[in-house]
Parts: C-alpha cells; sequence; structure tokens
C-alpha cells in the first residue's frame, strides 16, 4: 500500500519515551517529516513519497539525528533508521573503541592522573557508554491510528559486546576500522568458522596484522 497524500500524522509516543529522539534515545527537540514533502519538479526523490510503505510521519529527534535522517535517502523510516544509526557508528567511531582497548576498571587504575591523559581517563568511559546507548537504541514500535505499522526496524542489526550494530558488514567494518585489520581476510576467516565465533575472529586477525599473504592462508588452516 502506497501513501501519495501530503496529511501528516504524529506518531503514538510511549510515555516513558515522550521526550526521547526516536532514533537513538536522546532528549528530542525537533520533529523529522518523513516522507518529506518536495514542493519542487518531479525528481528521483520525489519517487520515494510516492512508494513510501507507510503515510508521512513526525518523528521526534534529538538535533544531531534530525540532522543526518536528512542526509539519507529512502523509501520507508526503518531504512532512515539503519542510515542513521550507521552515520552515528561513523562519527562514534572513536568513542566506541573505547570500550573495545579498555575495561572500566583498566581506566580507573591508569596512571593518567595530572598528566595530558587526566581528562580522557575521567570523561572517557562516560563517553563510551552515551555512544555505545545512542547507537544501540531501539526505538519503539510505531504506531499510526492506533494500528502498528511493523516496520520490521531491528529486522538485520548484529549485537556484539553490548553494542547494536544496524548489521553485520557495520560491525566487521568498525573492528577492521579500529583494529587496522585487512578486511577481506576477517571476511574470509568468519565465513569459514561462522559469525558464533566473532570474538574469536577479531583476536585471530589481530594476530596477523601485516603478515603476508601466504603466512595468513597457512595460519587460517589452523585457525579453522
Amino acid at each position: 500500500m502506497t501513501y501519495p497524500n501530503n496529511e501528516v500524522s504524529a506518531i503514538e509516543i510511549p510515555f516513558e519515551h515522550r521526550h526521547h529522539c526516536w532514533f537513538c534515545g536522546e532528549p528530542s527537540q525537533l520533529n523529522f517529516c518523513f516522507p518529506k514533502n518536495y514542493e519542487d519538479n518531479f525528481s528521483e526523490d520525489q519517487e520515494l513519497i510516492l512508494n513510501s510503505r507507510h503515510p508521512r510521519l513526525n518523528i521526534p529527534a534529538c538535533a544531531e539525528c534530525y540532522r543526518l535522517a536528512n542526509q539519507v535517502k529512502a523509501d520507508s523510516i526503518s531504512a532512515v533508521n539503519e542510515g542513521v544509526k550507521r552515520r552515528l557508528l561513523n562519527l562514534y567511531r572513536k568513542d566506541l573503541a573505547i570500550g573495545i582497548n579498555w575495561t572500566e576498571e583498566e581506566l580507573k587504575n591508569s596512571e593518567f592522573e595530572g598528566g595530558c591523559f587526566s581528562g580522557f581517563q575521567k570523561s572517557a568511559w562516560f563517553m563510551y557508554e552515551v555512544a555505545k546507548a545512542r547507537v544501540s537504541f531501539n526505538g519503539w514500535p510505531i504506531e499510526h491510528k492506533g494500528i502498528d505499522l511493523d516496520l520490521d526496524i531491528d529486522g538485520q542489526t548484529f549485537v556484539f559486546d553490548g553494542v547494536t550494530y544496524p548489521s553485520l558488514e557495520d560491525a566487521v567494518n568498525h573492528y577492521c576500522q579500529v583494529f587496522s585489520l585487512n578486511k577481506p581476510f576477517f571476511q574470509t576467516a568468519l565465513n569459514k568458522v561462522g559469525v558464533e565465533r566473532f570474538a574469536n575472529v577479531i583476536r585471530f586477525c589481530r594476530l596477523l596484522v601485516g603478515s603476508t599473504s601466504t603466512e595468513q592462508k597457512e595460519s587460517l588452516k589452523e585457525f579453522i
């Protein structure tokens, strides 16, 4: 079913989320209208409106997610949500890497006091937790006039180490960038042993950073 009309409908918001951004859970400041209403001449973007699977909706958003959502070209709010999460993941990659490289206890016991990294010691874990919460936030089901639109918001997500990624590929990209891993080699190893051994693949590939193709092939045989 398509919704070519321009009427904008407010979504039903649970009481506990009445002040939250639907995309990341931070305090909401704006309403993101989707699909957008293009009043100029017909364009490829306008086709997204005519092909939308739901009516035009007002989605509560924080200022940052509002800006990111406007950069996404999609025909459903679930696809917009995925695009926003992917952009948040890229923006806060360094903050999320804190939780990969450190534990909270290690930061507390580090010897950064009084040095140029003392500010990092005090704020790093908080920055990580905020980034993790925003990327992993699962917006409430969208209801329009009492009907759940069933948009399959988290159908492709991948959860690892407490972080919800838009997809498995996004998680692979994230870890390959954080640890400077060879992505094709990482993907090959993951395909061989299965996604349930994702953590093992990370540790294995980290041991082979800078290795030759021959060394990688021989090590992969042993790993499997």
